[in-house]
């Protein structure tokens, strides 16, 4: 389950108009999702408030295994819509799979006005985080500079106490200030970095093959029905018979003078057309019957997402493929080798959405599924669609030849989120269980 301040940092990216999935650093994020779940440990409680669209708090507190906690808060320069934990729609809450639109070009909130004169604001959010009683401070500065130009500051200021004896006997300290410039363009995103602890400066680009969607023009699938859309011929769908799709691929360098260290990778994916979404995931027309809907055409392919990573210094390969096999169900296989020690590992892993027996809706829809009532009529954006939905909870389970198992659910009990998994060893018999735990959380706005 997201933590409160990551919910509240992805409303802010939504209302400013930057889209944190054309980096290069989130290349992997549909499979990761499926196999990479962090499952809790222990017990946390975790109450959040927002007493307007601007200001946001957060406490947090682990009972088990041991006792500790943390404070925060959060400003905004652009009020937010945050909702309570009761009506926040579950799939903003959870890391999941999903097949990504067309990239486009940040476009920013538009102009602003006041009494006749334009007063455009520079978007900014401030977040701060002390962990109780180690003293840990946390910070992040996040600001738009221009539509396609955005900045960060994170820092981790942690005291000398903490450090175990070996890392005070080096002189060495955990306390770190990271700079970060993201330029997205949409077609091409590049990200500089910079850490200030290991003078390490980085550089990650991202490039997308095909054509861009324009911000006013409602999504591919949306255009038309199936029978008459039009037919465009471009990169995307040059590619003949199988999987139609996009590609998208990238890089990264980092160089550290101070650690005498570099590294590189290079990565690519494939991901399926937005139009290739089966008709099932539209809601119902009033006027079909439950044997006129169970009774349409499959989906001319499902919606997949295709990545391979490769790391020539390090020798490391990986590649993953991962599909929504049904409406409620998708899966994730990853394979993993070095290339140096021959050593590999395959990780299976799927996602599966509960819902209700009594089903008035069929899914919680993406905002680019939703049909217009009228062709001419423009999409809704995703937040200011409110739509009901039947979704219980979401089951996560993995499996990797190393005899992991990590079985984790989530959902929502009352007013409260909840997330509740553990992390098996087949391969022990003394301890089977590695770790179990059980989350908490509850937010209210307003």
């Amino acid at each position: 389950m997201h933590p409160f301040a990551s919910y509240v940092l992805r409303s802010y990216y939504r209302a400013t108009g930057w889209n944190e999935d054309n980096l290069y650093a989130n290349l992997t994020r549909s499979s990761n999702a499926i196999l990479d779940f962090s499952v809790p440990r222990g017990l946390h409680l975790s109450i959040s408030k927002a007493p307007n669209g601007l200001f946001n708090t957060s406490y947090s507190m682990n009972a088990m295994p041991s006792l500790n906690g943390s404070v925060g808060y959060i400003f905004t320069s652009c009020n937010l819509d945050v909702k309570s934990s009761g009506s926040v729609r579950l799939k903003d809450m959870v890391e999941r799979f999903k097949v990504y639109d067309q990239p486009r070009r940040p476009e920013g909130k538009g102009e602003e006005w006041l009494a006749g004169e334009r007063v455009d604001t520079r978007d900014y959010l401030l977040y701060g985080r002390l962990y109780l009683p180690t003293g840990r401070l946390d910070a992040l500065y996040s600001t738009r500079l221009s539509p396609t130009l955005q900045a960060l500051v994170a820092t981790i200021s942690d005291p000398r106490s903490t450090l175990s004896s070996e890392k005070r006997s080096r002189g060495d300290n955990v306390s770190n200030v990271m700079f970060s410039l993201q330029h997205d363009i949409g077609k091409w995103c590049s990200e500089y970095t910079y850490s200030a602890e290991d003078g390490m400066w980085g550089v990650r680009v991202l490039h997308n093959f095909g054509r861009l969607r324009n911000p006013t023009e409602p999504p591919e699938d949306l255009n038309s029905s199936p029978g008459t859309r039009p037919k465009r011929v471009d990169e995307e769908e040059a590619t003949g018979g199988g999987l139609k799709g996009r590609v998208s691929a990238g890089a990264e360098f980092y160089i550290s003078a101070k650690e005498r260290s570099a590294g590189v990778s290079t990565g690519i994916r494939f991901t399926t057309l937005p139009d290739a979404t089966p008709p099932s995931f539209q809601l119902p027309q009033p006027s079909s019957s439950p044997l006129a809907q169970s009774s349409r055409s499959p989906p001319s392919q499902p919606p997949t997402t295709i990545t391979a990573l490769f790391n020539p210094m390090m020798g490391h390969i990986s590649a993953a493929y991962s599909a929504r096999v049904s409406r409620d169900l998708s899966m994730c296989s990853r394979f993993d080798f070095n290339v140096y020690s021959y050593d590999s590992e395959w990780t299976m892993g799927a996602e599966w959405w509960m819902r209700r027996a009594a089903s008035k809706y069929e899914d919680e829809l993406e905002p680019s599924l939703i049909p217009p009532e009228q062709p001419s009529v423009p999409v809704p954006q995703a937040e200011s669609v409110d739509i009901p939905s039947d979704i219980r909870g979401v089951v996560k389970a993995r499996i990797s030849t190393n005899n992991n198992v990590s079985l984790m659910w989530e959902g929502r009990l009352k007013q409260m989120l909840v997330s509740l998994g553990f992390v098996s060893d087949l391969s022990s018999r003394s301890k089977p269980i590695k770790a179990i735990g059980l989350e908490l959380s509850y937010f209210s706005a307003g």
